[in-house]
């Protein structure tokens, strides 16, 4: 029950239309890059993936059944969602809250919690408290709490956003090995990670899909400089292709 897919999928809040009948289908492995401009739908169709967001019409499908008709605790195992934004309610530590993250699922063995510490460099932190970590710190926090149970789909929005270079590329990275086993949907605002590290890239702009292609194929999609309004020039590197936006 790990393939996750959507059926005409309409969001609406008041007159505003943020995803417009939307239908996609995301298989039980891969990295997904979904882009698009602001005000695009980005971050309202990962929280209709993940339940938070209620459509207006269609449905979200997790496996065989839709996403509506599982319980809490069907969903919790099944998917992990890592929010743009989040504060907790309380002060909480950094041990803490990797800790809550572990218990969403009845708990993981004490090995799980050392790994996702030391995959997100957060040992020796475990004391320090929420309010006192910088923005990159809480980024790991946050990526630690939902990535040590390790969901078979995991929905991020722009994970690495308020990261250092060298964390933002390490994240990116971590995110699309996943893919070989796990599913990974993520929000990407740097379109340079989007092609460099995610197999498959969704382009999407007022709430519908411009373009869903393999990540090599639509970087040469005129319909990037289209939704985006810019002229990007294709500059071949070791590492692919990257965009340089000319107004």
């Amino acid at each position: 029950m790990s393939a996750i897919a959507t059926d005409n999928l309409l969001v609406r809040r008041g007159d505003a239309v943020l995803v417009d009948r939307l239908t996609l289908s995301l298989g039980p492995t891969g990295s997904v890059a979904i882009i698009g401009p602001n005000g695009a739908g980005k971050s309202t169709l990962l929280k209709a993936l993940a339940g938070i967001e209620r459509p207006t019409g269609g449905e979200v499908r997790l496996g065989d059944r839709a996403l509506s008709a599982l319980s809490g605790a069907e969903r919790t195992r099944a998917l992990g969602f890592l929010p743009q934004y989040f504060e907790p309610h309380w002060d909480l530590s950094v041990a803490e809250l990797v800790q809550l993250g572990a218990e969403r699922v009845g708990g993981t063995a004490p090995e799980a919690i050392a790994k996702a510490n030391r995959t997100f460099e957060l040992e020796g932190l475990g004391y320090r408290r929420w309010s006192t970590l910088s923005g990159g710190e809480r980024a790991r926090v946050l990526l630690a709490s939902v990535l040590v149970v390790d969901p078979p789909v995991l929905l991020a929005d722009e994970p690495a956003a308020s990261l250092d270079i060298r964390h933002r590329l390490d994240v990116a990275r971590a995110l699309g090995r996943r893919g070989a086993t796990r599913l990974s949907v993520v929000v990407v605002h740097d379109l340079d990670l989007a092609f460099r590290f995610f197999e498959r890239v969704i382009l999407l702009d007022r709430g519908r899909v411009v373009a869903d292609a393999r990540a090599a194929d639509l970087i040469a999609d005129p319909r990037l400089d289209q939704v985006f309004g810019v002229s990007f020039e294709r500059l071949a590197t070791s590492d692919g292709a990257l965009l340089r936006a000319r107004s």
